[in-house]
């Protein structure tokens, strides 16, 4: 079985290069210095006011990134004009509204098959693999799948909460999804609280977990440990 890829989210370097003018610290070689320290890809989730993440940012990035580049965020006419212009290697659907802090819900796939099959339509006309941000229920799985979509990513932060406390009771649901995927044949992502605490936990647990993408706490131990020794530690959760 192939080891589940990191994917670094570098959306808080860019939050505290906006703090003052200039380009410091330079996101674009924070980017490409992730890569050499093993990350296996780069997500970028931009929002429309641009708090952290730029819209000017991702064609910069595209030229770059030699692993993955995954862009997130909310379907909306600009976002989709920004990644259908810079072509993705995975564009993951999130139902964000747009004052919200952060992702904290995944898209009913099934209320939203219609408009998902659509979206999901467009960017494989453009050769993107697509994913789509849901909640970990099997049946949204099993939805994600009549979109056409290529993989799903299971939100992670209520797993995140509970496996301080109960972590079998925290992970049973996760690796419910799963299974379903599996059985579904759609590629598996995470995301959201991951950290060194609880990965390596969720990643053994959860079959045929692709791709986790991780960036507050990431980004956070690298200020304690530094970039490139925290991606490792990343790395060696994920073994």
């Amino acid at each position: 079985m192939k080891q589940t890829r990191l994917s670094v989210n570098i959306n808080k370097v860019a939050l505290i290069r906006n703090s003052r003018p200039g380009e410091f610290p330079d996101l674009i070689k924070i980017a490409r210095d992730c890569e050499s320290f093993g990350a296996e890809g780069i997500t970028v989730h931009p929002r429309p006011d641009e708090r952290h993440i730029r819209y000017s940012d991702i064609p910069k990035l595209k030229k770059v990134v030699k692993t993955e580049l995954n862009i997130e965020g909310n379907p909306t006419e600009n976002f989709m004009q920004l990644v259908l212009d810079n072509k993705p290697d995975q564009c993951t659907l999130v139902p964000d509204a747009p004052n919200v802090l952060t992702s904290d819900s995944g898209y009913d796939t099934l209320a939203q098959k219609s408009f998902l099959k659509e979206v999901v339509s467009i960017l494989h006309e453009s050769g993107i693999r697509v994913s789509i941000f849901i909640d970990p229920e099997v049946e949204q799985i099993y939805g994600a799948k009549e979109t056409g979509a290529d993989r799903v990513e299971l939100y992670t932060g209520n797993f995140a909460k509970q496996y301080k406390t109960d972590p079998k009771k925290a992970v049973e649901n996760h690796i419910r999804c799963g299974e379903a995927a599996v059985e579904a044949k759609i590629g598996l992502n995470a995301g959201h609280d991951l950290n060194l605490d609880n990965l390596a936990y969720y990643s053994s647990a959860v079959p045929r977990l692709l791709e986790v993408s991780i960036g507050h706490a990431l980004i956070s131990d690298s200020l304690y440990y530094g970039l490139q020794t925290t991606i490792q530690l990343y790395k060696y959760r994920l073994r």
